[in-house]
């Protein structure tokens, strides 16, 4: 399990845009977002290069948690 952080999620469609660009990355398994927390739970056994190269892609900045 990944946790980002992901600065820039401002709606619900913020969290659905970051939801299929995670699921997009090959392994990826389940994503879990919460705006309120701004950070996504990745479930899957991916580089977390890819996941974060994914949420910026989409105009967001990523960083991993703990």
């Amino acid at each position: 399990m990944i946790t980002l952080k992901i600065d820039g999620m401002t709606c619900n469609h913020c969290v659905q845009s970051v939801k299929v660009a995670l699921f997009e990355v090959p392994g990826v398994l389940n994503v879990e977002v919460d705006l309120a927390q701004g950070k996504a739970v990745v479930l899957g056994n991916v580089p977390t290069e890819l996941l974060i190269a994914a949420v910026v892609e989409e105009g967001y900045h990523a960083t991993v948690l703990g």
